[in-house]
């Protein structure tokens, strides 16, 4: 039998206002702090941009295709630095993607005990907390002379292939994808084992009901219904290998050329900021700010590019 709310006692009635008022404000809130967001990522572009300036004005688009980087006679150009930058972070995530994502399979399916789970989910976490400066300091004393050595060996008997065509002699490109590739590890596993959870439990069901096998379940039913939170995770994990700094400083070179070998010295453009911000003036500064700018429009491109693969991906 249905209640007439002016039977209701004036108490429920002054709650329910309440609650209504305190819900208009919760909403009112959220939305000025999506709004303070928004205006503070804007607010840094454009101070970025005005440092920039009369970079932009000395060398306009060219900056990108230029790769003199010479404080003395005021000439900058940023493609190495890009180059380095999409390179090692590429390196990264052909190495973190396949990893983290069977990590996040075996840690979402009774593959191990609940025990043994929980103690790889805190170890994957616990990746995520360690300082990147440790990282570099791992990576110059354990990471590089290991991978000199391979590298040498394949120079020797490889290295009429481009990508071996360097005898590695201390920090290169491929040194710093790999640290990018454990440094990125955390976000895609994380994520992956999220969004392969949040499946519905009727799709394994059925899929199992219908005759597949357990591995066929895995890779033609859950990862493409948790396509969408994958692709979210890696270009989580690509923004993140983009902007890095400390560690990609200490074990790539921070050599202004650009080269097809895995093992010759490079540079990225954060690793260009962090050795020569403290010490630039003049023109310098404004050229540091413009390739500041240019990894900024990098980071927006792939966020955006993610939401868009994602939003596809739900379409479908």
């Amino acid at each position: 039998m249905a209640t007439n709310s002016q039977n209701l006692p004036s108490a429920v009635k002054e709650r329910s206002e309440l609650g209504r008022s305190l819900d208009r404000g919760f909403i009112l809130l959220t939305r000025v702090f999506a709004l303070a967001v928004a205006a503070t990522l804007l607010w840094i572009a454009i101070q970025v941009a005005i440092g920039a300036w009369p970079a932009i004005q000395k060398f306009g688009v060219g900056f990108l295709a230029q790769s003199t980087w010479n404080p003395v006679n005021d000439e900058y150009g940023v493609l190495p630095q890009v180059y380095g930058t999409i390179i090692s972070s590429l390196i990264g995530l052909l190495i973190a993607v396949p990893i983290g994502v069977g990590t996040a399979v075996l840690l979402s399916e009774n593959f191990l005990p609940s025990q043994a789970k929980v103690v790889l989910v805190f170890l994957v976490e616990l990746l995520a907390a360690i300082p990147s400066v440790v990282y570099g300091v791992w990576g110059i004393f354990v990471l590089i002379p290991i991978l000199n050595n391979i590298g040498k060996w394949l120079n020797a008997y490889f290295g009429w292939i481009p990508l071996f065509s360097t005898s590695p002699t201390g920090p290169g490109m491929f040194p710093a994808g790999i640290i990018l590739a454990i440094m990125t590890l955390p976000i895609i596993t994380a994520i992956s084992r999220d969004a392969l959870i949040s499946v519905p439990p009727s799709l394994r069901q059925a899929s199992i009901g219908l005759g597949a096998t357990r591995w066929e379940t895995i890779f033609q039913v859950l990862i493409p219904a948790a396509f969408s939170g994958i692709v979210s995770a890696v270009m989580l994990a690509l923004g993140r290998a983009m902007g890095e700094t400390m560690a990609v400083t200490m074990l790539i070179g921070n050599s202004n050329k650009i080269s097809a070998s895995l093992f010759a010295p490079a540079n990225t453009i954060s690793s260009l900021l962090a050795n020569q911000f403290a010490e630039a003036s003049g023109l310098q500064v404004a050229a540091l700010m413009y390739a500041a700018l240019v990894l900024f429009v990098l980071t927006l491109i792939v966020n955006i590019l993610a939401e868009f693969i994602v939003l596809r991906v739900k379409r479908v």
